[in-house]
């Protein structure tokens, strides 16, 4: 029989969460439901017949029944998580068993594959909160969008959070090269250009590179690939299933498949340097983002010259582009250097980026990212030391 043998059998690494209990003796049927285990990131246990052990059925997440084996288990305790699969799902005598064993569903394949592969990644996944998710773009041209994107995403996993950073901007260099990772092994977006429907937040997540503690989807150097609404949703709602924090860099122009990323984000920050032109300009990307998102707050960015007579200030910023004032981050003089030499972006965790980052991560899981009259301004106020 088809992975009767110990060499067949699916070998665990000791990263996989437990998969489904498949029970059954068809070799064509644990063949397919194998292949849809792989594609919901899931490991099984197999079970070629019964009886089975009472741990096995028990501990399971999901128990998937061959219509061989259901007459099988009617003396079985009778528990949540049960789905029989075979050719018919209309076959009376199926029906029955599932009756009898408290089957929640008698599934036909290949009709019901797309459920049943949801099914196993549901059980696999759990149902815990999805990830509080934040879009990044920038107000103009060279605002440092990528650099906070990146700065939060650092933050966030040196908090302890569950961290993935997708680069959302195919014309903004790579992430992962932000974050000096080129080289790490790990899938880029050109391996989910073609992803549809259901794809498993584990796996996605584990086939990326780590940096810094946290996963990172960012562009490869090769020719540009174009990545379709169909695959940024499935991509980004795969990320929001692992729960934790998910940050997305924006492009500034809202096209299609922008637009599918903005439909997932919580909450979205337009950064805009303290400067009249920039604020002109963020006043036009603000009217293509609030027409897909509703919560976009501003950033308020020094620079050189803010405090001088320079540019606005933080609260007519918000006025004038028309959007409430998330925080204030003011002109960090060596942060241009930091990332010369090849820094990454937050990891001063006493500098005013990460001070920014981490006052933004305390208000919003809090419930709210410093909504008017409550703004952070990571100049004034010290988390964890003296600033460096």
């Amino acid at each position: 029989m088809s992975g009767s043998s110990t060499s067949d059998q699916p070998v665990r690494s000791g990263e996989e969460r437990d998969g489904p209990l498949l029970i059954t003796e068809d070799e064509e049927l644990l063949d397919d439901l194998l292949r849809l285990c792989a594609a919901a990131g899931a490991l099984p246990e197999v079970a070629h017949r019964p009886p089975l052990c009472t741990t096995e059925w028990e501990s399971a997440p999901l128990v998937i029944v061959g219509a061989d084996c259901a007459a099988r288990l009617s003396g079985t305790g009778r528990r949540a998580g049960v789905v029989i699969a075979g050719r018919d799902a209309d076959d009376v005598a199926v029906l029955r068993q599932a009756v009898a064993i408290g089957a929640e569903r008698v599934l036909a394949l290949p009709e019901g594959e797309r459920w049943l592969v949801d099914r196993i990644a549901d059980a696999v996944e759990g149902a815990g909160a999805p990830a509080l998710t934040v879009g990044v773009v920038g107000g103009r041209g060279g605002a440092g969008a990528s650099t906070l994107a990146a700065a939060l995403a650092v933050t966030a996993a040196r908090a302890g959070e569950r961290t993935l950073l997708v680069d959302g901007d195919p014309l903004g260099g790579g992430l992962d090269v932000l974050l000096g990772g080129e080289q790490e092994k790990g899938l880029r977006w050109p391996a989910f250009a073609e992803s549809r429907g259901r794809v498993a937040g584990g796996a996605l997540a584990e086939s990326l590179p780590r940096l810094h503690s946290l996963r990172v989807l960012s562009w490869d150097r090769g020719a540009e690939v174009a990545i379709g609404p169909p695959a940024m949703r499935a991509v980004l709602a795969a990320a929001r299933r692992r729960g934790g924090v998910v940050v997305v860099d924006l492009p500034r122009r809202v096209d299609e498949t922008a637009a599918e990323a903005l439909a997932q984000v919580d909450m979205g920050l337009l950064l805009v340097p303290a400067e009249l032109r920039a604020v002109a300009a963020a006043r036009r990307v603000a009217d293509a983002v609030r027409a897909v998102l509703r919560d976009v707050r501003v950033v308020a960015c020094g620079n050189p010259g803010a405090g001088h007579g320079g540019g606005p200030g933080a609260e007519e910023i918000a006025r004038l582009v028309g959007l409430p004032l998330a925080g204030e981050l003011p002109w960090d003089a060596g942060l241009p250097e930091d990332l010369a030499r090849g820094t990454v972006p937050g990891a001063r965790a006493r500098g005013p980026l990460a001070r920014f980052c981490a006052g933004f991560w305390e208000r919003a899981r809090g419930g709210g990212a410093a909504p008017v009259g409550g703004v952070e301004r990571a100049g004034e106020r010290e988390l964890g030391g003296a600033s460096e």
